[in-house]
């Protein structure tokens, strides 16, 4: 009798000791969303001396991460900026997303509005359909905007082969500074079949 009792208590202490362990695990591990930041954040402004080499011109087509300090340690703010730069990256991964970046880039960038991204949008359907992997085996062209060559889009980023948000960074400048506009780089793109 008193082996029988033995058997069920055994079972019984076995198994609240698992339930404490998976609890204490759980309270240990980082939640499924990342990192947890604080509510409020500081703004802190790099001396006068640093201002100028700390400063970057989106306007030119830097990439985002390019503003990070790796010398000093990464504050919220900036681990911030880092989660937000990945999350842009992997929404432009499809060809829905790509669009939904390349709309908030080309507002907060180049204050194009949506006339301006019907044009894009039939621009970049046309060429590669808005896939990031796209290449044309006979030329080589790479990427969202099918740059030609592939590597002038290294003047943004040297990951153009792998992000799209870089592929479309660079056809937005490439856009801009060739056409103005790209319902200009659309109307040359139905005249001549390249842009």
């Amino acid at each position: 009798m008193q082996e029988r009792m033995a058997k069920p208590r055994l079972k019984v202490v076995g198994l609240w000791s698992l339930v404490a362990t998976l609890l204490i695990l759980a309270s240990a591990q980082p939640t499924a969303y990342g990192l947890d930041f604080p509510q409020s954040t500081r703004l802190v402004l790099p001396e006068a001396t640093n201002l100028k080499s700390s400063m970057v011109d989106l306007s030119e087509g830097a990439p985002l991460f390019s503003q990070l300090d790796f010398s000093q340690s990464l504050f919220a703010s900036e681990m911030a900026l880092v989660a937000s730069i990945t999350r842009q990256v992997e929404i432009a991964r499809t060809p829905n997303g790509a669009k939904y970046v390349a709309r908030q880039i080309m507002q907060t960038e180049y204050n194009w509005g949506k006339y301006q991204f019907a044009c894009l949008n039939n621009l970049w359907t046309k060429e590669s359909n808005w896939n990031y992997k796209a290449r044309n085996p006979r030329t080589g062209a790479h990427g969202i905007p099918q740059a030609y060559p592939a590597n002038r889009m290294e003047i943004i980023s040297s990951d153009w082969r792998k992000n799209p948000v870089t592929q479309m960074r660079w056809g937005l400048r490439y856009i801009e500074i060739r056409y103005d506009n790209p319902c200009r780089a659309w109307s040359k793109f139905k005249r001549s079949n390249y842009y």
